[in-house]
């Protein structure tokens, strides 16, 4: 017993060098955590359980053989605020992080793992791509990651968090799980580097420009999150889950309500203008409805003329989504429809109701928006609303006009609460338009054409664009009190605890790509 018991004390003091303060320094000069601290901070205190600690790097030829101990990653599983977790954590320190077939075969036993025992997956990115020396292996490591990907896509909840380089091979599975977060300045995402570009091309680009943090939130669109340090990142990994189930066959997320299901909030009733083309901030009726006034805002600095959030409503997870008045008026762009989209389908994957909150002039119009295919892009937005079939309810705010009324989960595409406020506008279009068409020829022909368009406004308004009329005529339910917005969410709610839709047979639909 006490040779092996010396055997085993060995091994881990190998382990414990590997791990030296000069490991740790080195990492930390760059302005990270090592992979272990990443992992210690990210599981509740003491219930992390490493899985295939001591695989040694595979034999290589081409002269390049170097070993390391777990091969550059840390795999296993723990739990994050309680509930069951499984992660991996790629460590830079060694071997860059790169991925061989030792690398890969760990994360892949952890991938089925999580999806056999429908736990959540967190993915630690640090790495510098496909390890060149293993040639076809490391290639082959990175297929078998992606089908995982794709197998537990829509099944439990994949969340990648770039927190160093993710180069070639390395940025496509972050792209197939739901949600990437990013580390300001130290993370890196790109299928070429500035390297190859300058070769291929001859052109100069810093990693930040290419493919940064601040570039994948707000001009790309690619990541979700960006936080300024790993402990920052990690800790907003944490506040997601407790949004979402472990997987799609869960009930989401319901905490002890500790917030009156039917307050009154009175300041609802002055925040949208009486004159209709001036703005306001979303957000604030958002902050008055949900419990506490609390959210978490998904994709905050891209396509930032809608808003997605989760939130609780009594107590329960929710989807938030909201056109911003602030931002180009609130119209549906390319950006703002693919990012809305997205955030349904992860929504309905995971049985979360959909809130959505409509006050939209239309779709952006422009040659730009036009020749890069708004049409297909404003279908995705379409097709995630009308495929969606967990509990979705629409405040209609103010205006509502068109195709773009149509897309914002009308009821004619499946919503199953609709309910305005008495500032809404729902119609074809806006009445200056509607007029300026309706009544040319009576306008050129007026001796005072902007009394007559007075004339003309004012009626349009009343035959055709209030609210009552849609709720006359059942497009809507009802024209509710701002004040009780809140209220008649939460009761919507509760009578669409127990909704089944069904839908006909069919391998899968064929989305707008």
């Amino acid at each position: 017993m006490k040779k092996s018991f010396s055997k085993f004390l060995a091994r881990q003091e190998l382990l414990n060098k590997q791990w030296s303060e000069e490991y740790k320094r080195k990492q930390h000069q760059r302005g990270k955590l090592t992979a272990r601290e990443r992992i210690l901070f990210l599981f509740d205190e003491g219930t992390f359980e490493e899985t295939d600690t001591f695989m040694p790097s595979a034999p290589t030829s081409f002269g390049k053989q170097k070993s390391e101990i777990g091969d550059g990653v840390i795999t296993g599983y723990g739990e994050i605020n309680g509930v069951l977790v499984y992660a991996y954590a790629q460590d830079f320190n060694a071997l860059g992080g790169s991925l061989g077939s030792v690398h890969a075969s760990k994360i892949i036993k952890i991938q089925e793992l999580a999806l056999k025992t429908g736990s959540p997956i967190i993915a630690l990115i640090d790495s510098g791509g496909a390890r060149i020396q293993e040639g076809i292996s490391s290639l082959d490591g990175y297929a078998k990651i992606f089908r995982n990907n794709v197998m537990s896509s829509g099944v439990i909840p994949q969340i990648s968090v770039i927190m160093g380089p993710a180069a070639g091979g390395a940025v496509y599975s972050p792209a197939l799980t739901d949600f990437i977060f990013m580390t300001a300045d130290t993370s890196y995402m790109f299928v070429t580097g500035p390297n190859v570009i300058k070769e291929v091309l001859n052109e100069t680009v810093t990693p930040e420009v290419l493919g940064g943090a601040v570039t994948h939130t707000t001009q790309t669109g690619v990541a979700d999150f960006i936080f300024n340090d790993d402990e920052n990142t990690l800790l907003g990994v944490k506040r997601l889950l407790s949004y979402l189930p472990s997987n799609n066959l869960d009930s989401v997320p319901t905490l002890t309500p500790t917030d009156e299901a039917n307050r009154i909030e009175k300041r609802l009733r002055d925040i949208v203008p009486d004159d209709a083309d001036k703005p306001y901030n979303v957000k604030e009726i958002i902050e008055l409805i949900v419990d506490h006034g609390e959210y978490f805002e998904v994709a905050t600095n891209h396509a930032q003329n809608i808003v997605t959030a989760f939130a609780r409503l009594d107590g329960q997870s929710v989807g938030i989504i909201a056109n911003q008045p602030q931002v180009m008026a609130g119209t549906l762009d390319i950006d703002s429809s693919v990012k809305a989209a997205r955030f349904i389908h992860n929504c309905n994957a995971y049985n979360i109701p959909i809130i959505t909150l409509v006050d939209v002039p239309g779709f952006l119009p422009g040659t730009d928006q036009e020749h890069n295919g708004i049409i297909r892009h404003g279908a995705k937005l379409l097709y995630a609303y009308t495929y969606a079939t967990v509990p979705k309810i629409t405040i209609i705010l103010r205006k509502a006009y068109g195709g773009a009324y149509i897309v914002m989960n009308s009821k004619g595409i499946g919503g199953d609460f609709s309910f305005a406020w008495p500032t809404a506008e729902i119609a074809v279009m806006g009445a200056k338009g509607a007029i300026a068409i309706l009544y040319k020829k009576e306008l050129a022909a007026a001796e005072n054409p902007d009394e007559l368009k007075q004339q003309f406004t004012e009626k349009y308004v009343e035959e055709v664009v209030n609210p009552y009329i849609a709720d006359d005529k059942g497009y809507i339910d009802e024209v509710i009190d701002p004040a009780i917005t809140r209220y008649k969410i939460i009761k919507a709610l509760k009578a669409l605890q127990r909704k089944t839709d069904y839908r006909p047979k069919r391998k899968h639909g064929n989305i707008p790509l």
